[in-house]
């Protein structure tokens, strides 16, 4: 059964549109590394950031704390903001030229952090780095733009890939260089940063040619505005319920694993540390290896449902696990999950046309800006409550609860995701 367009289709008068060019393997290496960058923009700061606000507040943990939390919410501010403006001027003025701005702006902010004389300062350019890191949305019209629909999936889960390459490299590099000068990770960042702008400005050709860009609008460009594509078709809205759900879940590992792993198993630092590690290189092998091959197999729906249900599964088994031991075996469950991700954004790209794909994934993004200052608030307060409770002691109470999150996703997936029918169909 074939979908509406959700994008009209151009007059049949109009010349025939130009194919776009086949990508080279050089720029899918470049929007790889473009994402994995980003996720370590991210994964640098976790190890550094925390004892540079403790050093401005000259010792004051609990002041530290505080902006601590200011800083992270913040930052999820800003991809709320400015994911679908960025997914939206890349649909109007190309994917290449938002990419590599963003590149720019985010090395030239990290030299502006790895300067900064005043938290002030540091905090200017962490929200700088929230703008400048919503390139994701952008990589990921970009991937839409030139891989056939079959073949998305497999595309999706290599930048998923990119996203645990950043996550296990990018804490080991903020520890290792934090640990000569707290600000040496910022200026390595930068560097790095500014190296790839420069490298696909040479490298990286345009995804989107001119006949498929949609105009601008700011009623379409604004975080709410953009949410009104997933509005457009039933199913689309059903997919992006389950997005939601999705990554309101996933954010109870970045909110409370250290506050859990420590009152529940002590662990220290070196085996937090591990254990995230494993997290990240376990995500990255099924992301790699594993997405491409078992989505042509199964395909995407079918493959979606395990990915959701191995998710829900594993944060079972983290919420249950009496030792440290049994927390280990859900890591594998776990990283089956991610599955899900990259064959619900291929099932989603498929019900808009080209000159959509960046709103979106900017929508998509946004999303997730939302959910990023949601999932601190709700799952902090939920091991508060299940340590805290005379009457129901519960201290995995965040991980079941991502749990029933995962078992109310897989559910709407099951009813909506089927008959995914190209937008061009």
């Amino acid at each position: 059964m074939s979908s509406t367009p959700l994008v009209s289709a151009p007059d049949s008068s109009s010349p025939a549109p130009v194919p776009t060019p086949a990508p080279t393997r050089a720029a899918f290496l470049f929007i790889f590394i473009t994402v994995a960058l980003d996720m370590l923009a991210l994964g640098v700061m976790i190890p550094v950031l925390p004892k540079l606000i403790i050093e401005f507040k000259h010792g004051d943990v609990a002041q530290a704390a505080g902006a601590a939390g200011l800083f992270g919410f913040s930052w999820a501010a800003m991809q709320f903001v400015f994911s679908p403006l960025l997914g939206a001027v890349s649909d109007r003025r190309g994917r290449r030229p938002v990419i590599l701005l963003s590149n720019l702006g985010l090395g030239l902010d990290y030299l502006l952090m790895a300067l900064a004389p005043s938290l002030t300062w540091l905090f200017v350019g962490r929200l700088i780095s929230g703008i400048t890191s919503a390139s994701y949305s952008t990589a990921g019209a970009y991937i839409a733009d030139v891989t056939p629909e079959e073949e998305r999936a497999a595309k999706f889960g290599m930048l998923g890939a990119a996203f645990g390459l950043g996550f296990v490299v990018g804490p080991a590099l903020g520890g290792l260089l934090g640990g000569i000068s707290l600000r040496l990770p910022f200026y390595a960042a930068a560097g790095l940063s500014l190296a790839n702008a420069l490298y696909g400005f040479f490298i990286l050709p345009e995804s989107l040619p001119p006949e498929k860009r949609a105009p601008f609008a700011w009623s379409k460009a604004n975080p709410l505005g953009s949410f009104s594509l997933l509005r457009s078709h039933p199913r689309l809205l059903g997919l992006a319920v389950v997005a939601f759900l999705y990554h309101v879940a996933h954010d109870s590992l970045p909110s409370v694993f250290v506050l859990y792993a420590d009152y529940r198993y002590h662990w220290g630092e070196r085996m937090v540390g591990f254990c995230l590690a494993a997290v990240g290189i376990a995500s990255t092998i099924v992301a790699a290896l594993l997405v491409g091959p078992l989505v042509k197999r199964l395909g995407e729906r079918r493959a979606l449902l395990i990915g959701l249900s191995f998710g829900a599964v594993g944060f079972g088994v983290y919420g249950w696990a009496p030792t440290g031991g049994w927390f280990l075996t859900g890591i594998p469950l776990l990283a089956i999950w991610g599955l899900a991700g990259p064959s619900l954004q291929a099932l989603m790209s498929r019900r808009v046309e080209q000159s959509a794909q960046g709103r979106l994934q900017g929508a998509l993004a946004s999303m997730a800006g939302i959910t990023g200052m949601i999932g601190p608030l709700l799952f902090t307060q939920i091991f508060a409550f299940g340590i805290s409770s005379k009457t129901l002691y519960l201290p995995g109470a965040p991980f079941w609860a991502s749990s029933l999150l995962l078992g109310g996703s897989l559910l709407v997936a099951f009813l909506v995701a089927r008959d995914a029918a190209p937008a061009s169909s």
